[in-house]
């Protein structure tokens, strides 16, 4: 006979105290349940239940399997239960954290053909600057970059941006080019606030050094496009990832502050929680990501 009918047949028998009970809850005869379990116990070579006229009750021995057993049986059921839902149309609600400054610029543009591709599906994309925790504020996905914090959450990779430190033409004819990064310090810095360093920017020499300026001072901002505006306008020096400054870079509007440093290449990730498999919509949003994102680097931005 097969195993987990066996175990099914007994495991319904200790939660419902009895044959009868068990044979209605499996739609079988109440004899093919008896022989289930008299199979089962004549496999395992021990008695699991205790049987009288009025009552049926596990053994100790009965009961330390049936625990285990409803552990196998609660599983077989997900592995199930999975299967069936990996296969159905993604649908339902889709809850976003994005940065403010990717979000706009980069994901809120694709949204229209995600949209098209899955019509069973709404998207609710919350656009901030802080960090959401994802469980507890009911969010389905993060859009994170840089360095992720350990955590139990899930991560997959989408693509790359480049941190550099950029001005304007006008800028560096009025104030000087910056030749070393000691030189930052005579100069006026346009702050991205929610980092975790903090007031600092951290760089690395043209030798590999790891250096920290204090960039707090002249202009500090919680929105990168606010950054971006003032480095375009001439108002000084800021340090930003490739996706917010690269057009204007391309376009002369900007230029790389100190060319000569290594540049600095961070990840943007799609941040979900853990669990055993990933609800269809989930996936399939994840996905369309990986594919819109999949043909742009850190100098492609």
């Amino acid at each position: 006979m097969d195993r987990l009918t066996e175990m099914e047949a007994f495991a319904t028998v200790v939660d419902l105290g009895g044959f009868t009970d068990a044979a209605r809850k499996l739609g079988i005869s109440k004899s093919a349940v008896s022989k289930h379990v008299s199979a089962l116990e004549t496999r395992l070579g021990a008695r699991l239940l205790n049987r009288t006229t009025r009552r049926v009750s596990p053994t100790e021995i009965g009961l330390a399997y049936y625990d285990r057993a409803r552990r196998v049986l609660n599983d077989a059921g997900e592995a199930d239960a999975m299967v069936t839902a990996m296969q159905a149309a993604p649908s339902g609600s889709l809850r976003l954290s994005v940065a403010t400054d990717f979000g706009v610029n980069h994901v809120s543009p694709a949204l229209g053909a995600f949209l098209q591709q899955y019509s069973e599906i709404t998207v609710n994309m919350v656009l901030n600057n802080r960090y959401v925790e994802l469980i507890s504020e009911g969010f389905d996905l993060a859009i994170r970059i840089g360095e992720l914090e350990d955590s139990t959450l899930r991560a997959r990779k989408l693509t790359e941006t480049n941190l550099r430190m950029i001005g304007s033409p006008d800028y560096f004819r009025r104030y000087g080019q910056p030749r070393r990064i000691e030189d930052l310090n005579e100069h006026k810095l346009l702050h991205y606030s929610n980092t975790s360093s903090g007031n600092f920017w951290k760089l690395t020499s043209p030798t590999g050094e790891k250096r920290q300026i204090r960039a707090s001072g002249w202009l500090t901002v919680n929105d990168g496009q606010s950054l971006l505006n003032a480095a375009v306008a001439g108002l000084g020096i800021a340090h930003l990832p490739s996706f917010l400054y690269h057009d204007h870079l391309s376009a002369g509007r900007l230029e790389v502050a100190l060319p000569d440093l290594p540049v600095e290449t961070m990840g943007v990730y799609a941040v979900y929680p853990p669990g055993r498999y990933t609800q269809p919509k989930l996936r399939a949003f994840i996905d369309f990501l990986v594919e819109h994102f999949r043909d742009k680097g850190p100098e492609d931005w």
